[in-house]
């Protein structure tokens, strides 16, 4: 049986990823607006359950910012466009800043040991970050466009800038000892 910090980080990654498919699948037939929401309801349902809510909140601001920030500077570059879901033609759209808040939600729970490990956490962006956004395109909510290689370099690139950066702010909120990767309804393993 699962401890209680298995549980919380097995929990946490759901609604993370439950979110994601939400947005994603959303955008890619058509119904954007309906993926943002249950989005959102999942991060609601994270922040009712969390111990600390104030500085994730920050943390997600901080995080939704900066991903919505990166987005839209590549859709400008022309690494990629969105099919679905943009409220105005130069700016990525919202339920991509869904995504980068949602993201937020798993770094003090299931993406905590990479607290202060800045050059892993460049690594597995620079890795993580277009095996994300190509999971994207084949679902349908993004498309890269040609030359395709140099586009996906792009995302690596940058994601391997954003994941430190975003992990700084966490660490500057020192949400993982604030939350110790835990839920309110879970006890401590003794």
């Amino acid at each position: 049986m699962l401890g209680p910090r298995a549980m919380a980080v097995f929990f946490n990654i759901s609604l993370y990823q439950l979110g994601w498919f939400a947005c994603v699948f959303g955008a890619a037939t058509g119904h954007p607006w309906l993926g943002m929401v249950l989005a959102l309801g999942l991060i609601a349902v994270h922040l009712g359950l969390s111990a600390e809510t104030r500085c994730q909140l920050t943390l997600m601001a901080a995080a939704g910012i900066i991903g919505l920030t990166i987005d839209t500077l590549q859709l400008w570059w022309g690494v990629f466009r969105f099919p679905n879901g943009t409220i105005a033609p130069w700016l990525a759209p919202l339920w991509v800043g869904v995504l980068w808040i949602q993201f937020a939600t798993i770094l003090p729970f299931s993406l905590r040991w990479l607290s202060h490990r800045y050059w892993l956490s460049a690594v597995l962006g620079f890795m993580g970050g277009p095996l994300a956004y190509y999971a994207g395109e084949k679902a349908g909510a993004v498309a890269f466009l040609t030359p395709r290689l140099p586009h996906l370099a792009v995302v690596a690139i940058v994601w391997s800038v954003a994941l430190p950066a975003i992990i700084w702010v966490s660490d500057r909120l020192d949400l993982v000892k604030a939350l110790a990767g835990r839920y309110r309804f879970w006890r401590d393993e003794r």
